[in-house]
């Protein structure tokens, strides 16, 4: 799941239309493999790094992560993920993308830093961020690099990444993508 998924997004970014809205090829493999993750919740829990070994733990948390249009997966992933950290079954770091990726999606600001997008600026931001005096902070606290070192080097990665030609119209994009499917009322 973890290989399909990002071999679809390296030929997707590579061609340009993974940076136009929600690419229909990039929605079927995050719809196929959250059905998949989501049996295998079901079935054997949260696969954690006793379960799943490292590398398969890191890739359901992935998955997950790109499970957008399933917002109840997502948020039961949350506490499993959760509860698998406190058991050193998962990364900190993994909750406090996950948090952010539904705090964010729900409209809300996030608690980490961890989310990006285009600023009306053309420039690649953190979204709005809770509490952003005390980011370093708790970005340490799970094992993070500060918010400058990270967003320079999101920048950097992104820099041959188009921002978008209408931000205001993508704005208005993810508004209605995120309440048809559930996130935002």
């Amino acid at each position: 799941m973890e290989r399909e998924d990002r071999e679809t997004r390296a030929r997707l970014e590579a061609s340009g239309s993974l940076f136009r809205g929600y690419d229909d090829e990039m929605r079927a493999v995050h719809e196929r493999n959250a059905k998949k993750l989501e049996r295998n919740i079901e079935t054997h829990g949260w696969p954690g790094r006793s379960l799943a070994g490292a590398d398969g733990a890191a890739a359901a948390w992935l998955v997950l992560q790109h499970a957008i249009s399933r917002p109840s997966l997502m948020r039961l992933g949350l506490e499993l993920v959760r509860q698998a950290a406190a058991e050193s079954e998962a990364e900190p770091s993994q909750v406090a993308y996950l948090l952010d990726r539904i705090r964010t999606l729900e409209g809300r600001p996030q608690v980490y830093g961890t989310q990006y997008d285009w600023d009306p600026n053309g420039r690649l931001s953190p979204l709005p961020i809770e509490d952003p005096q005390a980011i370093d902070e708790r970005r340490a606290a799970v094992g993070l690099s500060p918010l400058a070192e990270n967003t320079a080097a999101m920048r950097r990665a992104a820099s041959s990444e188009p921002p978008p030609s209408d931000w205001q119209e993508r704005q208005q994009e993810t508004e209605q993508w995120a309440r048809s499917v559930g996130w935002r009322l």
